[in-house]
This record gives structure tokens, sequence and C-alpha cells, in this order.
């Protein structure tokens, strides 16, 4: 939902900075690779030390990669398969180091090993809801749905709660909860996204199926080397 609306705005507002970028010569993979760089190390640096609110505004710096890449692309008239490709892979890589800090708060200072659990739940649940998506595709179904939770609500709901109970260490009292509860939604959110796309690859399967008079022909095992 909110890739649908806030996308198509900060693309808008980033354009300029984004053909800045081209004319100093700078490639969009090379703001890919910096941008994730710079969620990593946002993440997995502070965030194991309970500094939610500076690793929320390193990671919010360096997330609009994410749009400055493909904006540039498009400016440039290079958008390529690789660049998708190796946008989308590190897309999960970020996503994985931003739960993977949680996770890491909570089983050590946070002292939380429930929390801890959401938030490696989290962080599996946010890989497969992308890969549902994906690997449907890859089958020749559309995948007609977006779902409750997708990767822009669950960066969204988690961040702002994380910078916010960073607020704590600022002496405001009680704000660190926040964090719990917004990975506790984005845990359900992302299992409701889930069924919502299992269910959808489902019928759309049976669908396509029953449209081509077959039982269906793709090898269930045909991933088990990758």
């Amino acid at each position: 939902m909110l890739n649908k609306y806030a996308r198509a705005f900060f693309t808008r507002v980033l354009t300029p900075f984004a053909a800045l970028l081209l004319r100093l010569g700078v490639s969009p993979d090379a703001v890919t690779l910096i941008g994730t760089a710079g969620v990593m190390a946002g993440a997995l640096v502070f965030f194991p030390m309970g500094e939610f609110f500076w690793g929320t505004i390193v990671i919010t710096i360096f997330v609009f990669s994410d749009l400055v890449d493909g904006n540039m692309a498009r400016q440039a008239g290079i958008s390529s398969r690789w660049g998708a490709f190796l946008d989308s892979t590190l897309d999960r890589v970020a996503d994985g180091a931003i739960f993977a800090g949680f996770a890491l708060w909570y089983a050590g200072s946070g002292d939380d090993n429930i929390v801890c659990a959401v938030a490696i739940f989290c962080l599996a649940s946010g890989q497969v809801v992308s890969y549902t998506k994906a690997r449907g595709e890859s089958i020749g179904l559309p995948v007609a749905v977006n779902g409750l939770v997708e990767r822009a609500e669950r960066l969204v709901i988690s961040l702002v709660a994380a910078g916010l109970a960073g607020l704590h260490k600022f002496g405001v009292p009680g704000i660190d909860i926040l964090l719990p509860i917004a990975l506790w939604i984005v845990a359900a959110g992302s299992l409701v996204t889930l069924v919502q796309r299992v269910v959808t690859v489902r019928r759309e399967s049976a669908e396509a199926d029953a449209a081509a008079g077959t039982s269906g022909t793709v090898d269930r095992g045909s991933e088990a080397a990758q």
C-alpha cells in the first residue's frame, strides 16, 4: 500500500538528486551497493548497542538509495535485468540486517528472548513473503495481491518505532516499549500477508492449470540445488 503512494512521491522529490549523481559520473549500481552497506552498518553497528535513534537516522539516510538508483537508471536510459536483480537481492540483505540488529539487541543487553524470537520471525517471514511473489511470477502467475504488510510497511513500522524508542536514552520515559509492540505488529502482518499470497498463488495456479487442461507441470524439486 505504501509502495504505491510513497514511492511515487519520493521519486519526484529525489529526481533532481538522481540527476546530480549522474552528472557526477556515479552509476546506479554504485548507489545500490553504497545504500545497502549504509543500511547494514546502521543496523548491525547501532542496533545491537541499543542506539536505536542514531541507527534509525543512518538507515533512513541510506534507505532512500532504493529510490535513487532506479530513478538514475531511468533518467540515463540504462535500466536492465541485472540492475533489477541486484536491487531486489540487496533489498533482502538490507531488510535482514535491520531485523538481525533488533534480534542481536534483545538476545544480548536487551535481555528478552521472546522479542528476540519475534524479531527473527520478522526477518524470516519478510524474506518468505518476498519469495512467494517472486516464485509465483517465475512460474507464470501474476500473483495479483499486495498483502497487508509489504516491505514498505515493514520498514516504516519498525524504523519509526525504533527511532522513537531510541529517545529513551534522551530521557523520554516508557517510550522504549514501542519497538517490541512494532515487532509484534510486523510479525502478525507478515504472517497475514504470507497467507494472502499463498492463497492467491493457489487460486491462480488452479485457474491456469484448468485453462491449460493440465494438473500442473512445474517441477516441485526444481529449486532443490539452489
